[in-house]
């Protein structure tokens, strides 16, 4: 099997890889991460205008990508500028309506950008239920940690109902939505969305009878596979950072690069960030498949796999650097932090490696 990238995927890699070396840095990302909207505006204009949440759909859905492989390099590259803008929010909400059809001006406005899309999955406490009401629903509930939610013109939500998930698309201004914002430690902004007897009509279904699971799994697929492409471009810096670090910092007037006990620590890392990019190499080369099930677990295992190896990373290479590596003014310590909080969007490596095993 081939896996070199095409022309058109390493040019769209080298350009987004180039736009964010050159304006964005951490210093950007930091602000933006820990201002009031969590992330910022201006950078994802730009971003969109290069036409990087194009490269996430297919030209059906007016993209001019969405293979497997065209997730992976876009958030690989997001991952080593630790970008928090809402791409995440975007590929599965937008995944979400071009699996179903329908919505399409909702559609064009997210593979535009001009539109911030947010999936509304995770319940929180009190689940989200829909009652009918009229020729629609009453949605009742909360959704927690919604990626973005206070900056979202648009949710899409789904509802657990006995059969097969119903899914809906609530514009954030309807009455009885209220959304409690915070920022997630090297996230970004989130906030739960509260829904407060929300009406919403028939038209607001995504997808037909029968549709919701295929849509939920086309969503939280392409999730998976953006989340486990952005923790390898997050190890990919960290690593050459702490290659870097040891080449320059010395002891006893030599590089603690020459010591053999941290050569060893090393090496495993590398090892294991190999096994994590091969690992979400064979995602991206199974998600485009016809075999559902090959499928699936290949998400698994790359979503396991790099809750793992993400977490060895982080504290691999915070130790290898010392106090420094804690600092909040160096970027490694949020890297290390980002890593340990990948692992726990949309289920951690505990939940994938059961998933991995119940698929088998």
């Amino acid at each position: 099997m081939n896996f070199e990238h095409t022309d058109d995927r390493r040019m769209l890699a080298d350009t987004l890889v180039r736009a964010l070396r050159d304006g964005y840095p951490i210093e950007t990302r930091n602000a933006g991460a820990y201002g009031d909207t969590g992330y910022d505006p201006a950078v994802w204009q730009q971003l969109s205008e290069l036409g990087i949440v194009s490269a996430l759909f297919d030209e059906a859905a007016g993209g001019f990508g969405g293979s497997g492989f065209d997730i992976m390099v876009v958030f690989e590259a997001l991952g080593r500028a630790l970008v928090v803008e809402p791409f995440l929010g975007a590929l599965m909400a937008g995944r979400a309506l071009a699996k179903a059809g329908g919505h399409d001006e909702t559609l064009a406005g997210i593979v535009s950008g001009e539109t911030i899309a947010a999936f509304a999955y995770d319940d929180g406490a009190t689940p989200v239920t829909a009652t009918e009401s009229g020729d629609g629903w009453m949605l009742s509930g909360t959704k927690a940690v919604v990626s973005q939610a206070g900056a979202a013109s648009v949710f899409v939500v789904t509802v657990e109902q006995d059969g097969d998930p119903l899914v809906l698309l609530v514009p954030a201004d309807t009455a009885g939505i209220s959304v409690r914002s915070f920022n997630v430690v090297e996230g970004g902004a989130a906030g739960d969305v509260t829904f407060e007897n929300v009406i919403v009509g028939a038209d607001a279904r995504v997808g037909g009878e029968g549709q919701g699971q295929a849509i939920v799994d086309a969503a939280v697929g392409a999730g998976l596979l953006a989340l486990s492409a952005e923790a390898v471009g997050a190890m990919e810096f960290v690593k050459e950072a702490t290659l870097g670090y040891l080449r320059d910092r010395k002891q006893f007037g030599v590089p603690i690069g020459k010591f053999q006990a941290l050569q060893h620590r090393m090496a495993t890392v590398l090892l294991e960030i190999e096994q994590a990019h091969s690992a979400v190499i064979n995602a991206a080369s199974a998600f485009d498949g016809d075999d559902a099930k090959a499928r699936e677990r290949a998400l698994a295992a790359a979503k396991y796999t790099i809750g793992r190896t993400g977490a060895l990373v982080a504290e691999e290479t915070i130790q290898l650097h010392g106090g420094i590596g804690m600092t909040w003014e160096y970027a490694v310590s949020h890297y290390a932090k980002r890593l340990v909080m990948i692992d726990h969007q949309l289920g951690d490596e505990d939940y994938h490696l059961q998933r991995y095993i119940a698929l088998g």
